[in-house]
């Protein structure tokens, strides 16, 4: 897999900006406009089977294999997976070709499980974490199950049927009632999300690890947001992380849901400039 399509903007230390599902790196894009102005090198991958990447995953439709086989090809990537190992390993080569030694590492909530998979992984190249809209626990079979379903919901409905959905979850009343630019926005991402890349990376959440035990053992700066309207994933997920780690900061966003950093940009960026700011002194 080649290291995955990605926004790369100002100088200064790295902070890695990890999109959640089903969206892709224009999600970050009021994050990479602010750090970069303030004196951060931002870089905003496309995880892999999400946005550009695609094009790098898809089955070739181009002339060559039968129409027999490209179908085999197809089914067979109906069925694929993608771990949250796997796109920690991507992130590892993207910094390799970008040369940059360690990072912060930013993840909102699919984002978050591949954070805590890189800080596994890679811990000398973590220099902190930001970690929005996720949680530790692994799911549970009930979870499981659901999002063996939702892996298929996309397949054969397409994401047209996810954003009808999910955004009443994906954001706050208030945001869905006033905010039509947002709503906008995150419908946009959904829809235009490859259903098999979506399909792949369900599974690959429904497949991860429990990042308990992990807690004890980061030792990096993490800064926890959360939005006070979150239903995916609420405020207790966020305050039992920080009782588990070591050195963390709780950050809860009034009037945002899951979408704390496109909901409430400022108040996003102002938590995540001045966590930085001693973080990365």
């Amino acid at each position: 897999m080649s290291p995955p399509l990605y926004d790369d903007a100002g100088s200064g230390p790295a902070v890695v900006l990890l999109h959640g599902y089903p969206f892709d790196r224009s999600m970050w894009r009021e994050q990479i406009d602010f750090l970069s102005a303030h004196g951060y090198r931002v870089i905003a991958p496309d995880l892999r089977g999400f946005g550009e990447t695609v094009a790098q995953t898809s089955v070739s439709e181009s002339a060559g294999p039968s129409h027999r086989l490209k179908s085999m090809l197809l089914k067979e990537a109906d069925r694929s997976i993608t771990t949250m190992a796997d796109m920690a390993h991507d992130v590892a080569a993207l910094m390799d070709k970008l040369e940059i030694v360690d990072a912060t590492i930013c993840g909102l909530s699919m984002g978050g499980y591949v954070a805590f998979e890189f800080v596994h992984i890679f811990p000398a190249r973590t220099r902190a974490m930001v970690l929005a809209g996720t949680r530790a626990p692994a799911d549970n079979e009930q979870e499981k199950q659901a999002r063996a379903q939702q892996a298929e919901q996309p397949l054969a409905k397409g994401m047209g049927e996810v954003a009808d959905a999910t955004l009443a979850r994906l954001l706050a009343p208030r945001t869905l009632t006033e905010n039509s630019a947002v709503v906008a926005q995150v419908r946009e991402m959904i829809l235009r999300a490859d259903p098999r890349g979506a399909a792949a990376a369900q599974r690959g959440m429904a497949a991860r690890r429990d990042y308990l035990e992990d807690l004890p053992g980061i030792n990096v700066p993490v800064l926890i947001i959360v939005g006070r309207q979150d239903r995916i994933r609420p405020v207790t997920d966020a305050e039992f992380m920080h009782r588990g780690l070591s050195n963390s900061h709780l950050k809860i966003i009034e009037d945002a849901a899951h979408m704390t950093n496109v909901e409430q940009p400022d108040i996003f960026n102002h938590a995540l400039i001045s966590f930085l700011q001693t973080a990365t002194r």
